[in-house]
């Protein structure tokens, strides 16, 4: 599974995207957010507020409890404003 990172969730973890294998059991987008921020460091500052990211799965905004499974793309990213 390829996640990318944006905005100040990048900036806080330090990479813009990576590869990852999640353990059995994680299946959303929310539970891969708890999964990354276990993970300590920069990934634990970047998702201490879990509830603010937003998510794209495949290109498609998605929601926290959208199902997600290997070789999907996960774009997390802050809240974005309009102008």
């Amino acid at each position: 599974m390829q996640v990318l990172y944006f905005g100040w969730v990048k900036s806080k973890i330090g990479i813009g995207q990576e590869d990852v294998t999640p353990p059995e059991g994680v299946a959303s987008v929310g539970e891969l957010i708890d999964w990354l921020k276990a993970r300590g460091g920069g990934y634990e500052i970047a998702f201490a507020e879990a509830a603010e990211i937003r998510a794209a799965v495949n290109h498609e905004i998605a929601p926290h409890t959208a199902r997600i499974k290997t070789g999907d793309e996960v774009a997390l990213f802050p809240p974005m404003t309009g102008g």
